[in-house]
């Protein structure tokens, strides 16, 4: 599959001056900024809180499904909504998903069952999957490719931002206040972006003539089988090895008939019968952008993959609070902020984007790998440095794979390949916490023999090790003690060398991309509304192509 060639306006040496830029663009930018400051918040904010809030709603072994509803239903609606934003605009699409964050919070805030917490986690996962893909989708509507990283980079460290204090957060409104201010925090804060993005997410967009022939253009039929082909994926995901035995035929059904549904997916967009597909198959015909979607997949993975367990470790194998543990996390999830940035700029000033691929899984599996050697003897100074290393592994990828994906395509499947990448990363989140839970769980049911106790044996099992963590279960115990936290650290060490090994296939497949120029003007239907910001899509005085007005 051969690349394409950057055209002769792409290859021009000039760059984008960022002086130019109008008060309306920033306020566009830093209203999006608070909005997924706000969405990104309760990513993390479950990890402190999850023991508890299984523990209280008696939850059990559906701890999974808690986590991975939000996480689910961001992934599978992201094609979706990519596609609608391009029909209809992005500002409208915007402000409804940030209500639905809204709602869902509220319903999580109030649950009093299981089933009410797993259904307020789904609406805020469709609010809030919408929200991040739609702020990366507005900022490249607004900002040329090779300053496209700089922006995302300055963009996603505000979720970054959110998601190093969503342990703290989540942590001390557990152990001071209750679980249930988790998710009501959200509301004051949902109304205050609500109001923002009214105010100034003000964008163009070409209007269809009448509603009717705007919905006539969603591909119904596409996402309709995507969505009950991911659904069925991770349900047999999240029920394999906890609920049913990976070989149980309610497992592999499912598997099997998720994948089914995949592949139909794809073979009915690149039918002449799909004439508006959601994943157009160009988006996966050459090399680069090919790889770089498995590079996303993988780099968010590990990301959830590093959160979710380093939370336990401290609660378990270190014996802190929840509120601690939030604390303690904060060197890897704050240093993606700086080193978000950092990478951006890298990129926007020398134009490559594999260098910083490859110090980025290499710093993972680096990282990964120590931490399998961790215990509760590991000083202090070790396990702040290696999350902060690890925090520059994954701020250096966070900004500088969408740029390579998008560099092969043309500006026109902007929204498509944006939708296409928020959908994998949505997916990996999942992946990130179901591969290591099943591996942990796993690890944890072969190593229980070293407890002499049954009943403490019977609360260990099928996935009770894991929403024990963060309660006075380990504290109360005398004599046992020792063994279990023995098992804690025996199982996290195999969790950690499997996601090395992971970080080493996203090392290895770097050298599969190959360098395209990244263009310095940029062409959309869909900037600020109005020519007082013209200069946002122009490059020093040369303006780019036609912008279509609002009709």
């Amino acid at each position: 599959m051969d690349e394409p060639s950057p055209s002769a306006e792409d290859s021009q040496p000039e760059r984008q001056s960022t002086g130019t830029r109008g008060t309306r663009f920033w306020a566009v930018f830093v209203s999006l900024c608070f909005a997924s400051f706000v969405a990104s918040l309760d990513i993390t904010a479950i990890t402190t809180a999850l023991p508890t809030v299984t523990r209280e709603l008696d939850g059990g072994e559906n701890y999974v499904w808690i986590a991975n509803s939000y996480t689910l239903a961001s992934a599978v609606v992201q094609p979706l909504i990519g596609q609608i934003s391009n029909i209809v605009g992005r500002r409208n699409p915007m402000i409804i998903l940030m209500c639905l964050f809204a709602l869902g919070s509220g319903i999580c805030g109030g649950a009093t069952s299981t089933g009410m917490m797993i259904a307020g986690r789904t609406v805020q996962g469709l609010g809030a999957g919408g929200i991040l893909l739609l702020l990366e989708v507005i900022v490249c509507d607004l900002v040329p490719l090779r300053e496209r990283a700089q922006y995302v980079g300055i963009a996603l460290s505000t979720c970054a931002l959110g998601i190093s204090l969503g342990p703290l957060v989540g942590g001390a409104l557990v152990q001071h206040a209750t679980w249930r201010w988790v998710f009501y925090i959200n509301l004051p804060c949902a109304g205050v972006a609500l109001v923002a993005l009214i105010l100034c997410l003000n964008v163009q967009h070409k209007r269809e003539v009448s509603w009717g022939r705007a919905l006539a253009r969603v591909d119904w039929v596409g996402n309709t089988i995507f969505i009950a082909a991911i659904c069925a994926i991770m349900y047999a995901l999240v029920i394999g090895g906890s609920v049913h035995p990976w070989s149980s035929y309610q497992v592999l059904v499912p598997l099997v008939l998720g994948a089914f549904g995949w592949v139909l997916f794809h073979i009915f967009e690149a039918s002449p019968y799909c004439l508006e597909p959601t994943m157009p198959p160009r988006l996966f015909r050459n090399r680069t952008s090919m790889t770089a979607y498995v590079l996303a997949f993988l780099a968010a993975m590990l990301m959830q993959w590093v959160v979710y367990f380093l939370t336990l470790y401290f609660q378990t194998v270190k014996g802190q609070s929840t509120t601690m543990s939030g604390v303690d996390v904060i060197p890897f999830t704050g240093f993606m902020i700086p080193s978000a940035i950092v990478g951006g700029a890298i990129m926007s000033k020398t134009g490559v984007y594999r260098p910083l691929h490859w110090a980025g899984f290499a710093l993972l599996s680096i990282c990964m790998g120590v931490f399998s050697t961790w215990d509760a003897g590991t000083p202090k100074a070790e396990w702040v440095i290696l999350q902060c290393l690890v925090g520059l592994g994954h701020g250096l990828l966070l900004t500088s794979v969408l740029p390579a994906i998008q560099a092969a395509l043309p500006e026109s499947d902007n929204a498509a390949a944006t939708s296409a990448y928020a959908f994998l990363r949505s997916f990996g989140f999942v992946w990130g916490v179901e591969i290591p839970a099943v591996v942990f769980n796993g690890q944890v049911d072969r190593f229980l023999g070293r407890v002499h106790d049954a009943t403490v044996r019977g609360k260990l099992a099928h996935g009770g090790a894991y929403s024990l963590a963060g309660t006075s279960f380990l504290s109360q115990l005398s004599e046992e003690a020792g063994a279990v936290r023995s098992i804690y650290t025996d199982s996290l060490q195999t969790v950690w060398q499997v996601g090395m090994a992971f970080a080493l296939l996203g090392f290895a497949l770097v050298v599969v991309e190959k360098h395209i120029e990244l263009r310095t003007t940029l062409e959309t239907d869909f900037g600020l509304e109005g020519s007082e910001d013209r200069a946002a899509t122009s490059v020093e005085g040369v303006e780019t192509g036609p912008v279509s007005k609002v009709q």
